[in-house]
C-alpha cells in the first residue's frame, strides 16, 4: 500500500534531516508521496535568524531537490489543529517530526491523540 508521508518541519535548520527521513520512508513504495508542511504561529518568523523570503526559498529548494510532492507554509494560531487539518486532507499515513527540547511540551503525545491512525516517525 503506498504511504503518503507528511514531515513537520520547524524554525530550524535541522529541518533538512527530517525531510531526508521522510524521503527514506517514502522510498520504494510506488505510488507513495512526500509532503512537507511548515506551520508558524501567526508572530513568529518562518525560520530562525533568516528572513521569510530566505526561509521559503531554503525550505523550497531542499523539497525540490528531494522531489517532496508539496510543500505547505502556513500561520496559524493553533499548529496542532493545522496539521491535523492537513495531514487528513491528504489522507497521510505516517508523519515525520522531531522531538521536543522540552520534556513538558507534549506537541507530540497532541498530535498521537488526534491522529490514531497515524504512524508517527521521531
Amino acid at each position: 500500500m503506498p504511504k503518503c508521508v507528511l514531515v513537520c518541519v520547524t524554525r530550524q535548520k535541522t529541518s533538512e534531516k527530517l525531510i531526508k527521513k521522510g524521503v527514506e520512508l517514502a522510498k520504494g513504495d510506488e505510488g507513495s508521496c512526500l509532503n512537507v508542511i511548515h506551520v508558524v504561529n501567526e508572530n513568529d518568523k518562518l525560520l530562525y535568524n533568516l528572513s521569510d523570503g530566505d526561509a521559503l526559498e531554503y525550505l523550497f529548494e531542499i523539497t525540490k531537490d528531494v522531489g517532496a510532492a508539496n510543500l505547505v507554509v502556513k500561520r496559524s494560531k493553533d499548529v496542532i489543529k493545522t496539521i491535523v487539518d492537513y495531514a487528513e486532507e491528504i489522507n497521510c499515513t505516517h508523519i515525520v517530526l522531531g522531538n521536543s527540547n522540552n520534556p513538558s511540551n507534549n506537541f507530540v503525545a497532541k498530535l498521537q491523540r488526534k491522529l490514531p491512525n497515524i504512524e508517527f516517525m521521531l
